[in-house]
């Protein structure tokens, strides 16, 4: 819900605007561009008491010391002094409250019902042999051990030199590597985290089932571990090039040997076409970064109206961030279609604040300084904006992290909230597409899957004109709802998961690595 009390009916200008989501919150955030200096009057007659900075929050009220600090119609502070109403309530007036406790939340007591089916809405995908679809059609070279990614690095460079010309229908060639594989407990409990991951991002829907290890020979996490359904230490010759066999006579005959499995894969995946698809076959992430205060009424919002389109669609919409979803953890168990996914939702809670407290950290770790400076005060405000892409869908599944999904419907994929991790994670469980919203901006990208970069201001827009895929700001400033904004991105997944467009980080090649998470030790 958002309800602008102050906005003017006119064009927007330099009035002074400010947004209050919830009829509840005793503060709102000032939407313009450069802040609002002392003396500022609004129609209400609020007066700004001193300057408050574009996205930070200003007291619609006095509120006294020890109370509390309402926004979204949740409690996101205690003031740690009185704030006078028209002052700026910034990071040093307020305490982060205290989690809700996982012990004692409502679980499956708002379970929404489900929206009105929407049919006949398709896209152009690569259909695979086990059903699934893809929106880009990639040879993705796995890696066992981080020993060969120079080697690999050497190979991919010639591949798209000398073979890729020759397969047009082929998107790209990207190696899938990382920094594990050795000098790891490779048996220690958590272990199964990195390895599911490595397992599960070689059989992503964007690869086509063309999988290919290359190893070394002598690494803790043998290459066959990574081909699908071989979980020994068998020779498997069809899919695993191992740099250490006595076959290789040099460096030059490592990479021959790597160039060959490759030139046979390229010749399958050559084969695949775009064909019309149902949009229920989509899988979408959800993921934010560089977070601001405008993320949870304007970006997140919009992704949340579109995860609710390609719900009623019968698509699959991931979204993620454990750390983000904690402090807003009971607004999501009532919304879990069965017991058995509350109960996952709250597992995945536990092991992380267990994660966190082991390391000897906790979840105000979290937010960034860009965060702050974006108008976050803490993780509970940051939380409670985050989970708003959440939509309004019953969640239908939970994933541990690293996890294949196979359910369809909204599900919870746990992950940190690094952008790399988490992104990393998510085309993990399967997802083809993802969509990324910012407010401070990030010139964040993945090879293996599009992104669509969503501004939660459009004054990023306009600076990031060539980096940012949809301007969400304009819900700010009154250009726009929620609800159109949310029909513009899920138009604009459609056409990107067909090829008709191409997102900013694809038009210019903008990737980052892959990120493993890996809580288990290191020897």
């Amino acid at each position: 819900m958002l309800s602008d009390l102050v906005a003017p009916p006119r064009p927007v200008g330099d009035a002074p605007r400010t947004i209050r989501v919830h009829p509840k919150d005793n503060v709102a955030i000032v939407v313009n561009a450069f802040g609002l200096p002392a003396g500022t009057v609004f129609p209400d007659g609020l007066t700004l008491t001193e300057f408050v900075p574009q996205g930070h929050k200003v007291a619609l009220a006095d509120v006294p010391r020890g109370g509390h600090v309402v926004r979204y119609g949740e409690v996101v502070g205690i003031a740690l002094r009185d704030i006078p109403r028209g002052s700026w309530v910034e990071e040093s007036c307020v305490e982060t409250p205290v989690a809700p406790a996982l012990d004692a939340l409502e679980t499956c007591t708002r379970v929404p019902a489900p929206l009105p089916p929407l049919d006949g809405y398709t896209f152009e995908g690569f259909r695979n042999p086990d059903g699934s679809v893809g929106t880009k059609n990639i040879l993705a070279i796995s890696t066992s051990v981080q020993c060969v990614t120079g080697t690999l690095d050497v190979a991919i460079r010639r591949i798209k030199q000398e073979l890729l010309p020759r397969f047009p229908n082929v998107d790209d060639v990207i190696g899938l590597t990382h920094a594990y594989g050795c000098g790891v407990a490779i048996n220690a409990p958590e272990a199964v985290i990195p390895i599911r991951t490595l397992q599960s991002l070689a059989q992503n829907p964007n690869f086509g089932g063309a999988v290919m290890v290359v190893g070394l020979g002598c690494e803790k996490l043998v290459s066959e571990r990574l081909v699908p359904g071989r979980q020994g230490t068998a020779e498997d010759p069809e899919n695993v090039v191992r740099l250490q066999d006595e076959r290789h006579e040099g460096f030059g005959s490592m990479i021959d040997s790597i160039m060959r499995m490759a030139e046979a894969r390229l010749q399958v995946l050559n084969r695949r076409t775009r064909e019309t698809c149902p949009a229920s076959d989509l899988v979408v992430g959800l993921q934010c970064g560089g977070s601001d205060a405008f993320s949870g009424v304007t970006a997140n919002p919009a992704l949340g109206f579109a995860a609710d389109l390609l719900v009623r669609c019968g698509a699959t919409v991931l979204f993620s961030e454990v750390t983000e979803v904690r402090d807003a953890i009971h607004l999501l168990t009532p919304r879990a279609a069965t017991p058995e996914v509350a109960d996952a939702l709250i597992r995945e809670m536990a092991w992380y604040d267990d994660y966190l407290e082991k390391g000897g950290a906790d979840r105000r770790a979290n937010p960034s300084p860009g965060n702050k400076r974006g108008g976050l005060n803490n993780i509970v405000e940051k939380a409670l904006g985050s989970v708003a892409k959440s939509g309004t869908s019953a969640i239908t599944g939970v994933l541990a992290p690293g996890e294949r999904v196979r359910e369809r419907g909204l599900i919870f994929a746990a992950t940190p909230a690094s952008d790399f991790v988490c992104g990393t994670l998510q085309l993990a469980s399967g997802i083809t597409l993802q969509v990324f919203s910012t407010g401070r901006g990030t010139p964040y990208g993945l090879a293996q899957a599009p992104v669509i970069k969503v501004a939660t201001r459009s004054e990023l827009a306009r600076r990031w004109s060539d980096l940012i895929d949809l301007d969400a700001g304009k819900v700010a400033t009154g250009e726009a709802t929620i609800e159109g904004m949310g029909w513009e991105l899920f138009r604009l997944i459609l056409d990107v998961a067909s090829g008709c467009k191409q997102p900013w980080s694809d038009r210019w090649g903008l990737y980052n690595d892959l990120t493993l998470f890996n809580p288990a030790p290191i020897t």
